[in-house]
């Protein structure tokens, strides 16, 4: 049996089996053992010893394209020539012979005028119900019947790369080929590097027609006024905006058009390690429902009850859920131009405020920027956080200069009147291992603040070091949280603290100065003024 994909054909294939249904998928996962039936009806699959994404082993095949519009010298995309590409090609098709395979047709994009059509062929059940879950799913029948993909992802988690034979980096491959609009991602099981896939190729076709590719989680109040929060894993971007007060519109992926915001997904990727009922109800509640998919949870045998606080697996537990099963999400995946813009930090300094508004130029620096911490286990080899800088927050997955996005958020928060912030999710007190990490009461309200517009009249102070406006007082949060040097016992230690961060910002930032203003490049940190 051959499937016929629109630039390859996967032949003697054993079964082909086309758009399951949740319960179908479910009925595959437990015959073939894949994954096993928790307490109350998710599924929970593990991924051996791949828990995180592999960035190193992204690749972008060169042709007249992409050769002049990739970030080669600073990105995280690395070159892979057409020979080497077809040549992994015939492997995997080679593998995929004898086997049964699981199709999804689906879009990524809520917003028709730049959605994408997109084909995911899996060798496993589990990863075409995460496929399912995931990306945005056509309804009828007649469309489905008559689904043309754009881009076509096939995921063998079993093939593994051989570098010395395929010009990889190591057995794990995820490999875009643009002139041939596919994907070949092998030997890894971590789910997430299917979506990431996706969002890369998103990245790399809309900024070309003036649309600005996001990662960042997206909301809306009951007045129709949008918000972005923009962060890398951990950061709390899907926590905060998860608002009970707050139509959820996506949590990890968007863009920006000239009509206004939309989510690239159809459902959500969240980490429910350390999971609270209380602080984080509505994701807590997707953890017990039939169609989530849990990625390294662990579970009681016999009563299958998960214990979310178990880590034996991996920090980067996660939950792979519809966006229906939020109690309160748009519909549509769609929202007019944000009034508020959050780039979230989870500083492992302790220096930055709890919270901080930003001039344009401060904005468009941090954002490239991208600063916080990475968070054990969301990739491989942290095991505990490390100060880094990711551009535009999704370094991995921004395969043009970020001078691209960074311009295009620029001209739409212009255009529309944004107002951004700076949160701090990370530490106060002190560094990580002497301070504590920032109550999440704390930054929920300092955002409605934010977002309510309250903090828009208050009285600010001027950071010494980084030149932004803090907010001297907020509903709910004592005013010394406000002042993160007044948290310390020390105040030398702060300084001392905030000066090495300060130069880390500016050296971060060298690789970026050629191709930004002068006035972007002067709104960062400045080590002078602390003297």
């Amino acid at each position: 049996m051959d499937l016929k994909l629109p630039t390859t054909v996967l032949p003697n294939l054993k079964d082909i089996h086309w758009n399951l249904s949740v319960a179908e998928l479910y009925e595959e996962i437990v015959r073939k053992h894949e994954g096993r039936v928790a307490h109350q009806g998710p599924i929970v699959a593990y991924t051996g010893q791949y828990t995180g994404r592999s960035p190193k082993d992204k690749f972008v095949v060169v042709d007249g394209d992409t050769d002049s519009q990739v970030w080669w010298d600073g990105g995280e995309c690395h070159k892979f020539t057409d020979e080497q590409y077809e040549h992994l090609r015939m492997r995997q098709e080679a593998y995929l012979q004898g086997r049964s395979v699981y199709v999804q047709d689906c879009y990524a994009g809520a917003d028709p005028t730049h959605r994408l059509p997109v084909r995911i062929v899996t060798q496993t059940a589990w990863h075409s119900l995460f496929a399912h879950n995931m990306f945005i799913q056509e309804p009828d029948e007649s469309k489905l019947a008559d689904f043309e993909p754009g881009f076509t992802v096939i995921h063998t988690p079993g093939f593994k790369a051989d570098p010395e034979r395929d010009g990889t980096r190591s057995e794990v491959f995820v490999v875009l080929n643009f002139a041939k609009r596919t994907v070949l991602i092998g030997g890894s099981w971590y789910a997430g590097e299917i979506k990431k896939s996706i969002f890369t190729t998103l990245n790399y076709l809309l900024p070309l027609k003036g649309v600005l590719g996001m990662h960042c989680s997206a909301n809306i109040g009951e007045d129709g006024d949008s918000a972005l929060f923009f962060g890398l894993s951990g950061t709390g971007k899907t926590t905060l905006s998860t608002d009970p007060e707050r139509a959820l519109i996506g949590d990890d992926e968007h863009g920006w058009s000239d009509e206004g915001i939309f989510n690239f997904e159809g459902g959500c990727y969240a980490k429910v390690i350390n999971l609270s009922p209380a602080a984080e109800p509505q994701i807590f509640a997707t953890t017990k429902m039939f169609g989530t998919v849990l990625e390294n949870v662990a579970f009681q045998e016999g009563s299958r009850h998960l214990n979310l606080d178990d880590a034996s697996f991996t920090e980067n537990t996660r939950a792979s859920y519809p966006l229906q099963s939020i109690p309160n999400v748009v519909e549509s995946g769609r929202g007019d131009h944000p009034k508020n813009v959050i780039l979230l930090t989870c500083d492992a300094f302790g220096v930055l405020p709890p919270i901080a508004r930003l001039t344009p130029e401060q904005a468009m620096y941090h954002f490239i920027s991208g600063y916080t911490a990475k968070v054990a286990g969301t990739e491989r080899g942290i095991t505990e956080p490390k100060a880094a800088f990711s551009a535009c927050f999704g370094a991995p997955f921004m395969p043009l200069h970020p001078a691209v996005y960074a311009k295009l958020l620029g001209e739409h928060m212009a255009q529309h009147g944004s107002t951004c912030w700076l949160v701090n999710t990370g530490w106060t007190g002190g560094a990580y291992g002497q301070g504590e990490r920032m109550s999440i009461h704390h930054s929920r309200a300092l955002l409605r603040g934010a977002l309510s517009g309250m903090l828009h009249d208050v009285e600010t102070r001027t950071d010494p070091v980084f030149g932004f406006d803090v907010p001297t007082t907020c509903p709910d949060v004592p005013s010394d949280v406000l002042d993160p040097r007044s948290t310390w016992g020390d105040g030398a230690s702060y300084d001392e603290k905030a000066a090495l961060l300060a130069d880390m910002f500016q050296k971060n930032f060298e690789r970026f100065a050629a191709g930004t203003s002068p006035e972007i490049c002067a709104a960062g940190p400045r080590l002078a003024q602390m003297s």
